[in-house]
């Protein structure tokens, strides 16, 4: 099986890395996203899959990594049902965080979606730019 990359986003005033941590191993339900191209991203997300775990409007960085224990099920905050959600369990922290001014100025990066498409929530990272990412986030 081959694991597929993204990168989820959240205001840290919201949900952060550290209450990830703190749902445990049952995880926690990543739910609210009401744009159709980030849900077709919840939807492609398989068990196993990893995701980074961006801190937006504060900090503006990547903070760890989650995992997706559960695939895309209709979101229970959606009165419409129209929308899903995943689980993702807290996996680890980064080493260093990776901010966005520091993305920016990879030129190999300069395709990320969380460049061109600022405003997404829920983007997939091609393995090459995850390897990236990773190694920037060692101290």
């Amino acid at each position: 099986m081959t694991k597929s990359f993204f990168l989820l986003k959240s205001e840290s005033n919201v949900w952060s890395i550290d209450q990830q941590i703190k749902a445990g191993a049952k995880g926690a339900t990543w739910d609210g996203v009401r744009n159709y191209q980030a849900a077709k991203n919840l939807k492609a997300m398989k068990k196993g899959d990893l995701c980074f775990f961006y801190h937006s409007n504060i900090g503006k960085e990547i903070v760890g990594i989650v995992e997706v224990i559960k695939e895309h099920y209709i979101d229970k905050t959606d009165k419409s049902a129209r929308f899903v959600a995943v689980t993702v369990k807290f996996k680890k922290k980064l080493d260093k965080p990776v901010t966005l001014k520091d993305i920016k100025k990879r030129k190999e990066l300069s395709d990320l979606a969380l460049i061109k498409q600022s405003r997404l929530s829920v983007m997939p990272i091609d393995y090459k730019s995850w390897k990236i990412i990773n190694n920037m986030s060692r101290i």
